[in-house]
C-alpha cells in the first residue's frame, strides 16, 4: 500500500470516531499549574523563589481521558468519585462544558478531590504539591459504580479504565466489570498502575510504559526491541489479553497481539516540553481507534500522532481531531 493510501486509510478511522460513545472509568483530578520565573534563591531556604505570571487548572487524570476523547470527535462519560469540595465542583463545571455526561460523579464525603498543584519556572518543573485521599472507595461506592455501568452499558461501545492509584481503581471493582464487560463482548481498555497490575486479567487491551511492563512480569526490562519484544507475548498470555500496546517514550510503541504479530512504531515527536498525560492520550485514542472497527495498527498509529502533539505542549494537553488529521497529512513516513 501506497503512502498516500495508508494516509486516506488513517483519515478515514479519524473520522469514524465521531461515532464512539466511550465511557471512563477512574480517578478523575484536576492539575494546578503556577507558571512563573526565577531569579534569586530564598534568604530563608536554599529554594528558588519564583514570581508567577500565569495560573491554570486543567482537567486531570481520568478527567484529562475524557477530554482527550471528546477532542477527537467522540461521545464521552465519566463514572467516578470526588471530594464535596470547590475541586471538585469545577471538575463537574468543567465537564459540562464539554459536554460529558457527568452525571454518575458520586461525592464521597471522607475524601478529597485529588488535586496535582506543579510549579513551572523557565520550562522546568520546580516542584509538585499534591492534595487527595488515596484509600480505596468503599464497597458500597463500587456497588453503586458498577450498578450504573451495567445500565449504561447497552450505550456504550467501549470501557477505558483510568487507574492512577487514587482508590477507585481496586480489586472488587475491576472483578465487577469483569463479569459485566466481558460477557456483553464489550471493549475494555486499561491505562494501568503498578499497584493493581495483578488485577488487570481478562480484559481487552492494555497499554502498560516498558517499567509498568517490567512489573507485570516481575523482572528487570531493558527499553530495547529485543527484550520488550519478548516480554510483549508473555504479558498477553499472563493478563489474558487480546491485545498490548508498550509505549517507550522516545523509542514509540511496541504492539502484540494474540496471532502472534509484533509491530515497532517510532515515536513523531519533534519536540518533547512534557510528557505529562501523554499516556491518558494515547489510551483515548487507540480506544476510539479500536472501538469504531479499527485494526490495532491503525489505532496505535492515531495514537503516536496525538500523543507526539501534546507532549510538544506544557502541561496536561489534548491532540484535537483537526491537529491529528493535520499531523496525518504532513507525514511523510508511515510504519
Amino acid at each position: 500500500m501506497t503512502l498516500p493510501e495508508r494516509k486516506k486509510r488513517l483519515l478515514a478511522l479519524l473520522r469514524r470516531f465521531a461515532g464512539a460513545r466511550i465511557m471512563v472509568i477512574g480517578d478523575v483530578m484536576a492539575d494546578h499549574y503556577i507558571w512563573g520565573d526565577v531569579e534569586r534563591i530564598s534568604p530563608e531556604a536554599p529554594v528558588p523563589v519564583v514570581h508567577v505570571r500565569e495560573e491554570k487548572t486543567l482537567l486531570g487524570g481520568a478527567t484529562n481521558v475524557v477530554r482527550n476523547v471528546v477532542a477527537l470527535g467522540a461521545q464521552a462519560e465519566v463514572c467516578s468519585v470526588i471530594g464535596d469540595d470547590r475541586n471538585g465542583r469545577y471538575i463537574r463545571e468543567q465537564l459540562a462544558e464539554l459536554g460529558v455526561n457527568e452525571a454518575h460523579l458520586r461525592v464521597a464525603d471522607d475524601r478529597h478531590t485529588t488535586v496535582k498543584s506543579r510549579v513551572i519556572a523557565h520550562n522546568q518543573q520546580v516542584v509538585r504539591v499534591d492534595w487527595e485521599t488515596a484509600g480505596p472507595i468503599g464497597a458500597a461506592l463500587v456497588r453503586d459504580m458498577l450498578d450504573h455501568v451495567r445500565e449504561r452499558l447497552p450505550r456504550v461501545d467501549a470501557i477505558i479504565i483510568s487507574d492512577y492509584g487514587k482508590g477507585v481503581v481496586n480489586k472488587l471493582l475491576l472483578d465487577g466489570l469483569r463479569e459485566i464487560a466481558v460477557p456483553a463482548g464489550k471493549l475494555v481498555a486499561i491505562d494501568p498502575k503498578i499497584e493493581n497490575m495483578r488485577h488487570y486479567h481478562g480484559f481487552t487491551t492494555m497499554t502498560p510504559n516498558h517499567h509498568e511492563s517490567a512489573h507485570a512480569l516481575g523482572i528487570k526490562l531493558r527499553n530495547d526491541d529485543g527484550e520488550i519484544h519478548r516480554a510483549g507475548p508473555k504479558i498477553l498470555k499472563r493478563f489474558r489479553l487480546q491485545s498490548l500496546v508498550i509505549t517507550r517514550g522516545e523509542k514509540g510503541m511496541s504492539l502484540f497481539d494474540r496471532r502472534g504479530h509484533v509491530a515497532d512504531i517510532p515515536t513523531v515527536a519533534k519536540e518533547v516540553y512534557d510528557v505529562t498525560g501523554a499516556g491518558d492520550t494515547v489510551i483515548a485514542a487507540l480506544t476510539c481507534g479500536l472501538a469504531v472497527g479499527g485494526s490495532l495498527h491503525d489505532a496505535a498509529l492515531i495514537a503516536n500522532f496525538a500523543a507526539g502533539i501534546v507532549i510538544a505542549e506544557v502541561g496536561t494537553a489534548a491532540a484535537s481531531h483537526a491537529e491529528v488529521a493535520a499531523a496525518i497529512r504532513a507525514t511523510k513516513d508511515l510504519k
